[in-house]
């Protein structure tokens, strides 16, 4: 039996790889990569032998920039970003959790200084558990990841 491709590969551009199962979504929808003229390939539960499945996301033409990957690293803290030139990966590097993140977010607290004065948001992350936790610099309340990320 032969090893056959299961995602088309691509010329130029960035892959991410290794996305835990079912997160793929959240990073297409977060990263608004589906309101662009990049073409992207997305597999949604591929074998994987580290994880049993996962996700993965190719967008041909365009390279993130760090807060994109910040932001990435909170869906898919585990995932490897792949760099593609000429078919060949020339860059990669594995995710990690920012200790802070600027302006990704609102604040959930509606009385935070955020929502009526002309700062951006800004949070400190740490890992608690399982989940990712943000606290906001300004108003000092802690949140879930995914509390904070629902909010456009």
């Amino acid at each position: 039996m032969s090893n056959k491709l299961q995602v088309e590969a691509i010329c130029q551009g960035t892959v991410i790889d290794h996305i835990p199962a079912g997160q793929g979504v959240k990073i297409l929808d977060r990263l608004h990569l589906l309101n662009g003229e990049a073409r992207i390939t997305v597999g949604f539960n591929l074998p994987s032998k580290a994880r049993g499945f996962k996700d993965i996301i190719k967008v041909e033409g365009r390279m993130f920039t760090e807060q994109e990957a910040n932001e990435l690293a909170l869906f898919a803290p585990s995932a490897t970003i792949n760099v593609i030139d000429d078919y060949r990966v020339v860059d990669k590097f594995t995710m990690a959790i920012p200790k802070t993140l600027r302006a990704a977010f609102a604040c959930p607290n509606s009385n935070c200084i955020t929502h009526n004065e002309p700062v951006e948001s800004f949070f400190y992350l740490r890992q608690k558990s399982s989940d990712i936790q943000l606290k906001c610099h300004y108003c000092e309340k802690s949140f879930s990841k995914e509390i904070v990320a629902e909010l456009r």
